[in-house]
C-alpha cells in the first residue's frame, strides 16, 4: 500500500525526528528566537524632542543590562543627555516653565509649579480665577472646578485628622494618610488637565465625584480614584501613564503596577503595554526582576515568561546569551523554527509513522487472526 523508495523513507524520518525535537525544545527556540530591544533609537527620538526627562528615564532602565552597558553608543547618549540635563540654562529653563506656565517635565520645574497647590490657597486661587471668567461670560473648566472643590474639602479634612491623630494618640492617621491621597490625586489631575493628558472618562468621573463632594463635605466617593492617581502621581512620567487609561480598572492596574516598580514604570509600559499590567500582577508569582528582565525583549519576552513561568525563561534566555557571540543566524534559525505551526509537526511524525509501519507483516498478522485484508461484509 506504501510503496516508497528508502531515500524518501530516509527523509521523512528524519524530517519527523526534526519535528519531535521543535516540538520538545519549543520553549528554548522560543527563548532564543528573542530580540533585545535596543534603547537607543527610542532614546534618540526622544531627545529629539527635547524630552530630556523622560530619554533619561528610558535609557537609565537598560543601562542596568550588560548588552547595553557594552554598547558605546549608549554610554556616548546617556553622558550626553546627562550633560544636557545639568546646564544651568536647561535647569532655569524648565524653573520658568513650572512658575509661569504651571508644567515642567523636570523635578526642578515640577516642584515650583504645583507647589502651591498642595495648599489650599491653589484651590482657592483657581476657584476664584474660574469664578471670575464667570462672572465676564467666559468660558468656564468645569474639571477644573471639581478638582479644586475637592482639594479644598481635602485640605480641611487633612487638617481636621491631623489634629485627631495627635489627641488619639496615631489612631486616626489613616484618616490623614487617605486625605493626603486625595489632595495629591487632585495636583496631578491638576497638572494632567493642563498638559491635555486627561482622558475622557476620567473627567467625568472627576466631574462626578466633585458633585458628591461638594454635596456631602466627605471625600468617601473619590477616595479610591484619587488615591490610584496618587501611586501615579508619586513616579517619574505618571501624567503619561494616567493618559493611557480607559476606566477605572486600567487606572487600579496601572497604580499598582506604579507601587511596585515606582519610576521605572513609564519605561516597563512603553516596552510591554497592557502586557505588562497583566504581569505586573503577576509580581508576588514571578519576580519583579524577571519581569524587568522579560521586558527588556519587549512585549514576545513578557508573554514567553507568561507560557513558561520564571525558572525556565531565566535558564533558558542565559543558556541563549551564551549562544549570541555565534552570530545572528541562531537567532533567524530560532525564530524560523518557532513560526512552524504545532500541527504541520505533528503531521510530519505522523507520516513518518505511518511509511515506517511493518505493513507486510501487519498484514500477514491481520490474515492469521481470521481477518483478511480489504474483507467488506
Amino acid at each position: 500500500m506504501f510503496f516508497f523508495k528508502l531515500p524518501v523513507k530516509i527523509l521523512l524520518l528524519v524530517l519527523a525526528a526534526t519535528a519531535a525535537t521543535i516540538l520538545w525544545q519549543r520553549a528554548q527556540l522560543a527563548a532564543l528566537a528573542l530580540v533585545h530591544v535596543n534603547p537607543v533609537p527610542e532614546t534618540k527620538a526622544l531627545v529629539g524632542e527635547q524630552r530630556y526627562a523622560e530619554a533619561t528615564t528610558y535609557l537609565d532602565f537598560f543601562m542596568a543590562y550588560a548588552y547595553v552597558q557594552d554598547n558605546p553608543e549608549a554610554q556616548a547618549l546617556h553622558a550626553d543627555i546627562l550633560a544636557k540635563r545639568n546646564d544651568m540654562s536647561y535647569q532655569a529653563e524648565k524653573l520658568y516653565d513650572g512658575l509661569i506656565k504651571g508644567t515642567s517635565d523636570e523635578v526642578i520645574g515640577q516642584t515650583a509649579g504645583v507647589l502651591t497647590d498642595f495648599f489650599v490657597i491653589g484651590d482657592i486661587r483657581d476657584l476664584v480665577y474660574q469664578g471670575t471668567k464667570a462672572l465676564n461670560g467666559e468660558e468656564v473648566d468645569e474639571v477644573l472646578v471639581a478638582l479644586a472643590t475637592v482639594g479644598v474639602v481635602a485640605s480641611t479634612a487633612q487638617a481636621v485628622s491631623s489634629v485627631a491623630t495627635v489627641s488619639t494618640a496615631g489612631a486616626a492617621a489613616p484618616t490623614v494618610a487617605a486625605s493626603t491621597a486625595v489632595k495629591g490625586g487632585s495636583v496631578i489631575l491638576k497638572v494632567a488637565r493642563k498638559l491635555g493628558k486627561l482622558p475622557a472618562w476620567l473627567t467625568k468621573a472627576i466631574i462626578a465625584g466633585a458633585d458628591t463632594v461638594k454635596k456631602t463635605k466627605k471625600l468617601d466617593s473619590v477616595t479610591e480614584l484619587f488615591g490610584d492617581v496618587f501611586s501615579l502621581a508619586k513616579i517619574k512620567g505618571g501624567v503619561t501613564l494616567l493618559d493611557k487609561t480607559t476606566d477605572a480598572a486600567s487606572l487600579r492596574k496601572m497604580a499598582r503596577a506604579a507601587d511596585l516598580y515606582g519610576d521605572q514604570t513609564p519605561t516597563l509600559y512603553r516596552m510591554g503595554g497592557d502586557t505588562f499590567l497583566t504581569m505586573a500582577q503577576k509580581t508576588a508569582e514571578l519576580g519583579a526582576d524577571t519581569i524587568k528582565l522579560a521586558a527588556t525583549f519587549g512585549q514576545n519576552g513578557l508573554k514567553l515568561l507568561d507560557n513558561i513561568g520564571a525558572l525556565k525563561f531565566v535558564k533558558y534566555t542565559a543558556r541563549g546569551s551564551k549562544m549570541i557571540y555565534k552570530g545572528d543566524i541562531i537567532n533567524l534559525l530560532a525564530r524560523l523554527l518557532s513560526l512552524i505551526p504545532e500541527f504541520i509537526l505533528y503531521l510530519l511524525m505522523a507520516a513518518a509513522t505511518v511509511v515506517w509501519l511493518p505493513w507486510k507483516y501487519l498484514s500477514s498478522l491481520i490474515a492469521r487472526l481470521g481477518m483478511p485484508v480489504g474483507y467488506k461484509h
